[in-house]
């Protein structure tokens, strides 16, 4: 369970101090598929990089299955069960998919354990397993990729920071397949940041984050037609959108 506790977060600017985060209370429970969402500028991304490790809460506690996690580093964070996805994956010249797989997995993974993964996420196993994690692959294709190594390391909570950012259509359709899958066999939860609706739709619980402040928190069957009932509603949370650019 992920628990925030009273967590602010503040940044200098030109006009001085400026709250992102304001005091916010936030429980995950055990296995469950959330979605943050809400309008831009609301803090969901500094949200999801202070339960990372990213950035650090400038007040307020973060525990983890108990403990505190506060002042833990990313990697600290990492070992002790937390996944993050960022909005545009890392590239990694010389590397391939196989040693990707291996380092997150923690192990000497076979290449038909390394595979299982790659086909979890749609991907044709020997087309990828060899290929280097650079500026040859697409998009969509990182995307999968990283998800799959959120799957080989198995880990308590996985966080994926608007994931579908700058991908096509196309591979937003086979990232809901993925995600689909993820809710029904992941053990363990899984905390996005989105505006889509149909991400929004296969939530278990939908937050709505905006000024910094949680405005709304619920199970998807009551917050989501709050959220697309009425045009200012929808205004409220950047119009949720129906698609992809």
């Amino acid at each position: 369970m992920l628990e925030l506790r009273n967590v602010s977060f503040e940044v200098n600017d030109d006009q001085g101090q400026k709250e992102i985060i304001k005091n916010l209370n936030l429980t995950i429970d055990d296995e469950k598929f959330v979605v943050i969402t809400g309008p831009n500028g609301g803090g969901k991304s500094t949200l999801a990089k202070l339960i990372a490790g990213i950035q650090k809460p400038t007040s307020g506690e973060i525990y983890f299955n108990g403990t505190n996690i506060t002042d833990m580093s990313i990697t600290e964070r990492a070992n002790a069960g937390i996944s993050f996805a960022f909005q545009q994956p890392v590239r990694f010249k010389g590397i391939q998919v196989i040693d990707l797989l291996r380092i997150a997995s923690g192990k000497e993974l076979s290449i038909n354990e390394a595979c299982s993964y790659l086909s979890e996420v749609g991907l044709c196993a020997r087309d990828y397993i060899e290929r280097e994690v650079n500026g040859s692959l697409s998009g969509g294709e990182l995307k999968r990729i990283e998800i799959a190594t959120v799957l080989a390391r198995g880990t308590k909570l996985s966080v994926f920071d608007e994931p579908e950012a700058g991908i096509d259509l196309w591979s937003f359709q086979n990232l809901i397949k993925v995600f689909e899958r993820m809710r029904e066999t992941i053990n363990g939860s899984i905390l996005i940041i989105s505006h889509q609706e149909r991400i929004l739709n296969i939530a278990d619980e939908i937050v709505v984050l905006a000024n910094g402040q949680i405005s709304k928190q619920g199970p998807k069957d009551e917050i989501l037609p709050s959220l697309l009932g009425t045009a200012s509603a929808v205004n409220d949370c950047n119009m949720l959108q129906k698609g992809v650019n």
